[in-house]
């Protein structure tokens, strides 16, 4: 658990959205991605909690929210609905929005879907996913071949990371830029563990890069001409594979009309491995908004 936040669930249309918050200031989502949990802000969230309502939640499919069955239940947009329902229940009109891997893609999607609620945008160590899939090549796709295994049909990768779950979601932490696995707090490693070992949670880290696949890459094609106007901030592990393989400044520019890009020590996982680096350069980024 996240030292002095409260926890809850929230029932967004019939899914549970398990979330805890802390502190007081104007309201900050902070969003996960794979293979983690709301664990992985927990050397940031109770910093960022002094100046801000910092809320922490785990998407669907992952941690301790609900697993409902059906890939079509698994889209960004899908994800992005829990967190906007979960937003309202809390009294938050507008807020701010951060999100790392999957959480990132899953924050932009809102930021698409209800540009009205958010007050900047911080995206982490991600492209947008139709860029992603447009631009794929050899290096990028052998990087991210989790991305086409995980999409295949169930059960045939649930039951292969069934038979040692550590060892595969551990090889995909260290996988994208040069991590090492005393660089993960043990108690939010343990955190981790715990989550992915459930088969549940395996079946909904699944149905999230199937629905990539099938729903998302589509849905995103319908906004390629459009640049978000809120101020955003675009963070990437400066020894990760998307700071390598791509011009994130020059990718993301032609999606955000308000933005700026810097690449933090470390690999996709730089907010675990460099935590306070990570908290100067969000903390400034959102100090200068209203």
């Amino acid at each position: 658990m996240i030292a002095g936040f409260s926890y809850g669930t929230h029932s967004a249309d019939g899914v549970d959205v398990a979330y805890c918050t802390g502190g007081s200031g104007p309201p900050l989502l902070l969003l996960h991605g794979f293979p983690q949990t709301h664990m992985m802000w927990a050397q940031i969230a109770p910093k960022l909690a002094q100046n801000f309502t910092v809320i922490c939640a785990d998407l669907r499919g992952y941690g301790a929210s609900g697993k409902p069955n059906g890939t079509e239940n698994y889209s960004f947009r899908a994800m992005g609905q829990d967190q906007l329902s979960l937003m309202s229940a809390l009294g938050f009109t507008r807020f701010h929005l951060a999100g790392h891997d999957r959480g990132g893609r899953v924050a932009h999607r809102i930021a698409l879907d209800a540009p009205q609620r958010i007050t900047s945008l911080t995206v982490m160590d991600i492209v947008p996913t139709h860029h992603l899939l447009d631009e794929l090549h050899q290096s990028v796709a052998k990087a991210y071949y989790h991305w086409f295994f995980l999409a295949q049909p169930a059960p045939f990768p649930e039951t292969l990371i069934a038979a040692d779950p550590d060892y595969f979601y551990q090889s995909c932490l260290l996988g994208w830029g040069a991590a090492k696995l005393e660089q993960f707090p043990a108690n939010q490693l343990q955190a981790y563990r715990l989550a992915w070992r459930n088969p549940e949670t395996m079946r909904g880290m699944c149905e999230d890069y199937r629905a990539a696949l099938i729903y998302d890459f589509d849905v995103d094609a319908m906004d390629l001409d459009r640049k978000l106007t809120c101020p955003a901030l675009v963070l990437s592990g400066a020894d990760g594979v998307m700071d390598q393989m791509f011009d994130m400044q020059s990718v993301w520019a032609s999606r955000l009309e308000d933005m700026r890009h810097i690449a933090v020590r470390g690999g996709h996982f730089f907010v675990d491995q460099n935590p306070d680096e990570t908290l100067t350069h969000l903390k400034g980024f959102l100090n200068t908004k209203p």
